[in-house]
């Protein structure tokens, strides 16, 4: 059976049809998501009671670099988990690193707290502190909570993962690093323990891998687990061993290509080490793992002495987003739309699902699963999204980004794209994702009326994002 999602052909969609997708999309919604949830889809078992989370992702993995997308590049252990669990054919994250992991944190769009790109050099730009986070309402509510890799969220050792709810903490501050030497690109110190500097020997995948096996191998079965676990790949530079690299040397003729499907399939083999675990220690069938992108592919990178001494790079060709437009950092669907499953055998059986959902929602899904409350101060704008994940039907959405030079709103099918940081300046665009799910057929033209409402909310949205706190130091 063809497991992949077959779009209606883009066209026109006239004021009459406009009129009969109440809601700005409900009913496309509705008939896209059914479309894809027929694909192979079985009754959902019982939701299960307070289960372990696991919380994959990949940094700056494309839509297109996935086995189960139809990429070269080989990823097995990704793709039995996408088999035996759900496939979400319409989640978003954030274009960027740092504000896709505040949104899954508070659980809401990470410009209300003025996190609009990257946190990079030595900013000091961090999270709020009085409101809670994922972490601290399951910590509350008597998980273990532990983060591994990438935090991206506070570049010093006292704004590390420790300050925001997680009680274990290993990994790296900033947003990216060399991958055997663990230093920032400009020479900082980043590899931590619980906010102390530490130097270890590995590549940073295996390290992250090793320390999420660990953390389950010595779990307690008393206590169920959040383990936040990002790694460092195929984000660059790109550092990996000739055993990696040789399984493409007849396959992919880019070099650059052939490194970043290296680092990929070098994740994918950590990942299976890690769904292996959970094998042994007999938990997979209490165990939710989510895996995820935490944003688009990015396209190339130059390379520059003040990065590593100019040492890595440049890499011409990196990720694949096919077929959506764009790279990571746009608010097309080649910077948003990534890769993501839900596992959890004898809960969630194989399917696809069609409606569209966000990393917002991770939050108030895990804290239903778990029994926590949420706090009052997290003003929490995702959805628990368990439902849908069992195959029931979804409802309208409204996604909202801003990246400070571009904004975009997505209202039931629609799609508005504005060109700048205003609202009131720029340029808009308009797509019907239902059915131009590409964005190639701009109708902003030709949909006034829905584009009044989409600028009228965007400007909305808008009104309630925070300014960037002063962020010292540069990239």
């Amino acid at each position: 059976m063809e497991d992949k999602t077959d779009f209606p052909p883009t066209f026109p969609i006239s004021r009459r049809r406009f009129i009969e997708r109440a809601g700005l999309g409900f009913a496309g919604a509705a008939a896209a998501g059914l479309a894809v949830q027929s694909a192979f889809a079985q009754i959902a078992g019982d939701k299960p009671s307070r289960p372990n989370i696991l919380l994959l992702i990949a940094d700056d993995a494309g839509w297109h670099d996935v086995g189960y997308n139809g990429s070269e590049i080989r990823t097995p252990n990704i793709d039995k988990l996408a088999g035996q669990g759900v496939q979400m054919e319409q989640f978003y994250a954030c274009p960027t690193c740092s504000p896709t992991r505040a949104s899954i944190l508070m659980g809401r769009p990470p410009s209300r707290y003025g996190i609009l790109e990257p946190i990079a050099g030595r900013s000091t730009q961090v999270l709020p502190t009085d409101q809670g986070t994922l972490a601290s309402l399951l910590r509350d509510a008597g998980y273990f909570t532990a983060q591994v890799g990438k935090w991206h969220l506070g570049l010093q050792p006292e704004n590390g993962p420790n300050k925001y709810g997680f009680t274990s903490s290993y990994g790296y501050l900033h947003g990216q690093l060399d991958q055997l030497s663990h230093i920032y690109k400009n020479g900082d110190p980043t590899w931590q323990r619980d906010g102390k500097f530490i130097e270890e020997k590995g590549h940073a995948t295996d390290l992250i891998a090793q320390e999420t096996i660990r953390l389950i191998r010595v779990s307690d079965p008393r206590r169920p687990f959040f383990i936040y676990s990002a790694f460092s790949v195929p984000h660059y530079p790109l550092q990996e061993e000739e055993k990696w690299i040789a399984p493409y040397e007849k396959t992919i003729q880019n070099k650059s290509r052939r490194l970043y499907a290296a680092a990929m399939t070098h994740m994918d083999e950590a990942i299976g080490g890690i769904l292996s675990a959970l094998e042994k220690k007999r938990i997979t069938s209490n165990t939710l793992v989510i895996f995820i992108s935490d944003n688009g592919a990015q396209q190339d990178w130059v390379s520059s002495e003040r990065e590593y001494g100019g040492a890595y790079g440049p890499y011409d060709v990196l990720g694949d987003n096919k077929p959506f437009r764009d790279w990571k950092g746009s608010v097309y669907e080649g910077g948003v739309r990534v890769p993501a499953i839900f596992s959890l055998p004898g809960w969630l059986n194989r399917r696809k699902v069609g409606y569209p959902a966000h990393v917002m929602d991770l939050l108030p899904t895990f804290a239903a699963l778990a029994g926590a409350a949420i706090p009052q101060p997290l003003k929490v704008e995702g959805q628990d999204i368990s439902t849908l994940l069992e195959g029931k039907l979804g409802g309208s959405r409204t996604f909202y980004w801003n990246t400070g030079g571009q904004l975009a709103l997505r209202q039931g099918d629609w799609k508005l794209v504005h060109q700048g940081g205003d609202p009131a300046k720029g340029a808009d665009e308009l797509y019907n994702i239902a059915h131009d799910p590409y964005e190639k057929q701009d109708l902003s033209a030709s949909e006034t009326t829905v584009l009044m409402q989409l600028r009228d909310n965007l400007a909305r949205q808008h009104s309630l994002d925070s300014l960037p706190k002063p962020a010292p130091g540069g990239n």
